[in-house]
């Protein structure tokens, strides 16, 4: 049921009890109907009038119904006290139907002045301490009990507003969230395809250019290496394709089964056939966690690229090596030396390489070799012992090589 619906039974029930009171009070007099008249009062005005106006927005609409409801408890009251029940429902009426905290006080008054005059004009002077009595009883309960509900509902108020700002953090903050994930996907994105298909396209472009040359020659050995290098070409083609295809299945690189030494020699194979640059391995890191051995083969790559675009190199080395704390990737040449930091102007190369080591604890340095040309170090520290060879029952598997 609504709300109207039980303020009416609660109505009802008043108007039944005021009836049997004054039933079970005999004799009967003369003046009983004044008291059924005020119990059909009651329930005309609470019917017509209050019932409409339950929390007026107005001293018309709010004090105007229980003043007219407390104007039947003082003429009952006046031929017959035990209608002075009524107050019962008139008190919590005038509390509900006020739009204020100031009309709920001031419509209280009215019952407790009905109950006031009733007894006094029934009992006459001596009647007044009594009616006094229960009035000051009954608005004291009333109000003691209005301000105590009022202060719940207000908490209530209180919390459910903070609940809803909660919420709508709660939802910011996971806007936020989202907004930090799919940011951090798409950098994720952009070093794999600079690091994968990038590097890949970039030899095909070198290898193409050369091929071109050693056609416009048009010796017999100048088409020999052409065909040889048209063969590459086609590997590295399929290489990035397999790559491409990989970030768009998977989003993550392929992984194939091997090693990070294998994966690291295959890696300055491929680079020495598109260069000409010689490359010397050295891997000495087994057991480290697969996660790990792709952030140095990516390095590793990253390195080479370095050295592809601006070392001006005819020997590079690739060193890995482990330690109970760290792992330690070096990447030399005997080129020109470092100059302005590649990626400084916005790519992904040195600054993007920078932010994938940084995710597993580690630094990245370039600086200029011991014996002149360019190093890069990368140094990533490890969570547990790495185990040594002979202990280690299973090779580490890592991402196949692709420059």
């Amino acid at each position: 049921m609504g709300g109207k619906h039980w303020w009416d039974l609660a109505a009802a029930a008043t108007a039944v009890a005021a009836t049997v009171f004054a039933l079970v009070d005999t004799p009967y007099g003369a003046t009983d109907w004044v008291t059924f008249a005020a119990i059909a009062g009651f329930v005309v005005i609470y019917a017509a009038w209050a019932r409409r106006w339950l929390a007026g927005p107005s001293l018309l609409h709010h004090l105007g119904p229980v003043a007219a409801l407390s104007a039947t408890l003082a003429v009952g009251t006046s031929v017959e006290p035990s209608f002075a029940l009524v107050q019962a429902f008139i008190y919590p009426f005038a509390w509900w139907s006020a739009a204020t905290m100031r009309l709920a006080v001031i419509g209280n008054v009215f019952p407790a002045a009905a109950v006031v005059i009733g007894y006094t004009v029934r009992l006459g002077l001596p009647g007044l301490p009594t009616g006094l009595g229960i009035a000051v009883v009954s608005l004291a309960g009333s109000l003691a009990l209005g301000f105590w509900i009022a202060r719940i509902a207000a908490y209530g108020a209180e919390r459910a507003q903070l609940l809803d700002e909660l919420q709508a953090a709660q939802g910011e903050l996971a806007a936020m969230h989202r907004d930090a994930g799919m940011a951090t996907e798409r950098e994720r994105l952009a070093r794999e395809i600079h690091d994968t298909i990038a590097q890949s396209l970039t030899g095909l472009v070198m290898v193409a250019q050369r091929t071109r040359g050693q056609l416009a020659r048009g010796s017999a050995e100048g088409v020999a290496s052409a065909t040889s290098d048209v063969e590459l070409i086609e590997q590295m083609a399929r290489e990035a394709l397999t790559e491409a295809r990989s970030l768009v299945a998977s989003m993550a690189p392929v992984r194939v089964e091997s090693t990070l030494a294998e994966a690291l020699a295959r890696l300055g194979q491929r680079f020495a056939r598109e260069t000409g640059v010689a490359v010397q391995t050295t891997a000495d890191a087994p057991g480290l966690d697969r996660e790990l051995e792709v952030v140095l083969l990516r390095c590793a790559q990253e390195g080479l690229a370095n050295v592809r675009k601006h070392a001006h190199a005819s020997r590079a080395s690739i060193e890995a090596a482990a330690s109970a704390r760290e792992v330690v990737l070096t990447v030399l040449d005997d080129g020109v030396g470092p100059g302005a930091e590649p990626g400084a102007d916005g790519g992904f190369g040195v600054a993007g390489m920078r932010d994938r080591v940084a995710l597993v604890g580690g630094t990245v340095s370039l600086e200029p070799g011991p014996a002149g040309g360019t190093a890069l170090t990368v140094v990533v520290p490890l969570s547990a012992p790495v185990p040594t060879a002979e202990t280690d029952a299973s090779a580490a598997r890592t991402p196949e090589a692709n420059p």
